[in-house]
């Protein structure tokens, strides 16, 4: 597998666990105030998940531009 597949497939899966924080943060949002201890917890996996993927992208752009 190429470097580029690695990182499609990659991507595929930080994809999957940005969508699934995003869930998370809106579940959350829609039950308050119950749980709203627990705002900068959901938000900081949200933020690290859409970082991570973003990343990532960035990483195949450059690989795909060389």
């Amino acid at each position: 597998m190429s470097d580029v597949d690695a990182l499609k497939s990659e991507i595929k899966k930080l994809s999957a666990r940005a969508i699934a924080a995003k869930m998370n943060l809106h579940d959350l949002a829609e039950d308050l105030p119950i749980n709203w201890t627990t705002i900068m917890d959901v938000a900081r996996a949200a933020q690290d998940a859409y970082a991570a993927l973003e990343a990532a992208r960035g990483r195949l752009k450059a690989l795909e531009a060389a």
